[in-house]
């Protein structure tokens, strides 16, 4: 008996480690890629070092999501399909597949595309990606590091992160907080530099946003 549930202990921890990777990559030459969060925890961008965008899906549901690649009116739309539940597993299985199987996305895209990310709750980190994001969800800790192009933001709420550069910066967040170069700033804050690199825009209710600002050299 204790065999059995040695082998049964064992069994139940490799599944539990067990993470699916699948990878996609695409040649894509046009400016406009569209990520749709949808099953997502959370998403990094990154530059690439080749012209294809290179898609990294890493779930520890081996069968539960795929990468979907689609090429419509010069814009490349990314998502991430989740395997229906039968009905009547959903009611039992929402909550532990909801806690238990988390799933990540590392997009790396060539320099100066456009991205526009669709979501409900997603964290989003770029790694000083040199291009433009557009981003529209309800909630998230967003992470941009250093700014390199324009960026636009509409979040209900949730937390922002950057490091700016000789940046046009509009920023609005009616009951959250404020921060630029750690001086605590209420509703909104405006800044038109001279010459500005790039913009940096945010809408939201109730998202917490710290800035960094630095001038260039």
């Amino acid at each position: 008996m204790r065999k059995k549930i040695s082998l049964l202990f064992l069994v139940i921890s490799l599944l539990g480690f067990s993470q699916k990777k699948a990878i996609k990559k695409v040649e894509f030459s046009h400016i406009g890629i569209d990520l749709v969060t949808e099953g997502l925890d959370n998403i990094s961008i990154e530059n690439s070092e080749s012209n294809f965008v290179e898609i990294y899906l890493l779930d520890q549901n081996p069968n539960n999501r795929h990468i979907l690649v689609e090429e419509k009116n010069e814009v490349l739309t990314i998502g991430f399909k989740i395997k229906s539940i039968q009905a009547e597993e959903a009611v039992f299985r929402k909550f532990i597949t909801k806690r238990l199987h988390r799933a990540s996305a590392i997009i790396k895209v060539p320099e100066n595309k456009s991205i526009t990310i669709f979501g409900d709750n997603i964290d989003i980190e770029s790694k000083d990606y040199k291009g433009n994001f557009f981003v529209f969800i309800e909630k998230g800790s967003l992470n941009f590091n250093t700014v390199q192009k324009d960026v636009s933001i509409k979040l209900y709420e949730g937390s922002i992160y950057a490091t700016l550069k000789n940046t046009a910066i509009d920023v609005v967040s009616t009951t959250g907080k404020i921060i630029i170069d750690g001086k605590i700033i209420p509703i909104s804050y405006k800044k038109q530099p001279a010459k500005p690199l790039n913009k940096f825009t945010v809408l939201s209710t109730k998202a917490n946003i710290t800035l960094t600002t630095k001038k260039t050299q």
